[in-house]
């Protein structure tokens, strides 16, 4: 039985936490301008690790706010698995070498399968590389969720389940920022599709929600909203998983 982990999350837009509700940049609810903050008390709540989207990086491909994530790898002893705009093997280096103990691969990894391959397979990326697989009814969307594909997250799932990949964080965009719990049918096909660990995204708003979810055999579940609204208490939320 894999061994659950709560990864509160971070998601950064003009150096600010922020929220996008589905994915939309257009509908944004800020909630502090002081990210490292943000990242103390999840340490102080026991997280052992931390999951950090650079929203602006994710929409445009290019690396904005670095420095930020600078500051919070300077927090306390805690993990960062960081995404957004990670689209060449030069980004993947600057943000390993900065500290960071995982990227994710999303778009990328739709548009060049050949480079994604070569990424996960390098020696010195092996177990770093998490493939972020973003979904609205089960197709992937990239660009930061601005553009939609026909391409089935369970059939990529499936055709890199004996790559040695960190995990795939699975993200549902319908239900992503909305509170209204996981969407638990799609998460079952996906654990089923692979044997890499799977992360759970999008849509926890109660502690009943995390505890469905470690019914499931998956590696993690990413909390965001949920935390800042006061929906759900992360120490409450680490100690359920970890039983």
């Amino acid at each position: 039985m894999l061994q659950m982990e709560i990864f509160p999350s971070i998601d950064l837009k003009d150096g600010k936490v922020v929220r996008l509700i589905q994915g939309d940049y257009n509908r944004q609810i800020d909630y502090s301008t002081e990210p490292e903050q943000v990242a103390r008390s999840y340490v102080d709540a026991g997280s052992r690790w931390i999951h950090i989207v650079d929203l602006d990086g994710a929409k445009t491909g290019s690396v904005y706010n670095f420095g930020v994530l600078e500051r919070i790898l300077k927090v306390g002893d805690v993990k960062i698995q960081v995404g957004g705009g990670i689209r060449s093997q030069r980004v993947i280096k600057q943000f390993l070498d900065a500290g960071a103990s995982r990227v994710i691969i999303g778009t990328r990894s739709v548009e060049d399968w050949e480079w994604f391959h070569d990424m996960v397979h390098d020696a010195e990326f092996a177990g770093k590389i998490v493939l972020g697989l973003d979904a609205r009814d089960g197709k992937l969307a990239s660009h930061g969720w601005t553009k939609q594909t026909n391409i089935l997250a369970t059939d990529l799932a499936r055709k890199v389940s004996r790559w040695p990949l960190a995990a795939i964080v699975y993200t549902d965009i319908a239900r992503d920022g909305m509170l209204t719990g996981p969407n638990f049918d799609q998460l079952e096909l996906m654990t089923k599709a692979t044997s890499v660990p799977v992360i759970a995204s999008g849509g926890v708003g109660t502690i009943e929600d995390v505890r469905r979810l470690k019914e499931f055999s998956i590696a993690g579940i990413i909390i965001g909203r949920a935390l800042f609204e006061g929906k759900v208490d992360l120490k409450e939320a680490i100690c359920e998983v970890r039983g």
